[in-house]
């Protein structure tokens, strides 16, 4: 079974810049032919953004929940992320992401909100019951002729990270089955 992930942009701004940031973390951090990429560009969806109720968007907002990586990605916006990402998040109860891993991404003109990620989204997605794997990530706009090169070394940190978390997991007792743990 292929793992579950997604990219949800809170970019006003359709095909974004932030958009290519985002995906091509996911496909710079994760072994092709290993996973399922899904995008939700919410500039798609700002009709409904807004609606309650609105069966569109709880779809969308079923979907994130059901998946094992989200990247929520944002351009910088007053020092933080977009009313549009907030406003999607805002429709998910309390641990209405348990079970999802998160990375925060955010994109921005130069390095003065570098920490806006780590800061600002990354305790919401924490709050929705999210396990954030490291600090966020933060990719200057106009680096994109770097983008590669600046996404596989924060790639190879969340891999890193997501590694160690995997090896800690497997010696927790959550993880041991019911016949080896009687005694």
């Amino acid at each position: 079974m292929a793992l579950k992930a997604m990219v949800v942009v809170g970019n006003p701004k359709p095909k974004s810049r932030t958009l290519k940031v985002a995906t091509t973390l996911v496909e710079t951090l994760l072994v092709p032919g290993t996973y399922d990429l899904e995008v939700i560009d919410l500039a798609d969806h700002t009709a409904e953004i807004f609606a309650w109720p609105s069966d569109e968007m709880a779809a969308l907002n079923a979907r994130v929940a059901q998946s094992d990586l989200v990247v929520f990605a944002s351009p910088t916006y007053k020092a933080s992320y977009t009313g549009l990402l907030k406003a999607f998040l805002d429709r998910y109860p309390a641990n209405g992401l348990a079970g999802v891993t998160a990375i925060p991404v955010h994109t921005g003109a130069d390095l003065s909100h570098a920490m806006g990620p780590t800061v600002n989204l990354a305790p919401l997605l924490v709050e929705l019951g999210a396990v954030v794997p490291g600090r966020g990530f933060y990719f200057v706009a106009g680096q994109m002729d770097q983008l590669d090169e600046i996404v596989g070394q924060a790639a190879a940190e969340y891999a890193a990270n997501l590694g160690r978390l995997s090896a800690v997991a497997a010696s927790t007792r959550g993880a041991a089955s019911p016949s080896s743990s009687a005694v």
